[in-house]
């Protein structure tokens, strides 16, 4: 499975808005500048993820089905990725441009993004869709356009695929 990096975004303190970048990189702790990185996150240091992760796919359907539109980053997270099922890469290692992350957990939605956004039923329309969290295991650069790959899959996949082996036998 192979996807893309469609855009990236940071925020230098909690509850700033997302700027839109080119490039990153990503650091021990997470994106170099970003507020979790740098400890200032809203939830910091309590619900930390140090890079999180958004479908670009869920952000359409939300676009169409609640005519909401996050393209400008209201959404909270870093990496817009497309064309990879990121409930994939939870446990995975995942090459993302030259940096290596590992998915963690699923980042539900929450109210202090709607707030933030001032979109009646933006958590709402997250719901499900809210992406996922991922520590950093190696840095490196993070580019828009970047490929985003599985390196390692999770034990639980492995595990299956052992498992598959062994009843075709």
């Amino acid at each position: 499975m192979t996807g893309t990096v469609e855009s990236l975004f940071v925020a230098r303190e909690g509850s700033a808005p997302m700027e839109r970048v080119e490039s990153v990189e990503a650091v021990s702790g997470g994106l170099a500048g970003d507020r979790y990185q740098r400890g200032t996150g809203h939830y910091a240091p309590f619900d930390v993820c140090e890079v999180t992760l958004i479908a670009a796919e869920d952000l359409a359907a939300i676009r169409e089905e609640a005519g909401i539109d996050l393209g400008g980053g209201q959404h909270r997270r870093n990496v817009v990725a497309r064309g990879v099922d990121l409930e994939e890469l939870l446990g995975a290692t995942v090459a993302v441009g030259e940096a290596r992350l590992r998915g963690t957990r699923r980042r539900p939605p929450c109210a202090h993004v709607e707030r933030l956004a001032e979109e009646t039923g933006l958590a709402r329309a997250l719901r499900g869709r809210g992406g996922i969290c991922a520590d950093v295991v190696s840095g490196g650069k993070i580019r828009v356009g970047d490929p985003i790959e599985v390196v390692e899959a999770d034990a639980r996949t492995i595990g299956r695929e052992i498992a598959d082996r062994f009843g075709d036998g």
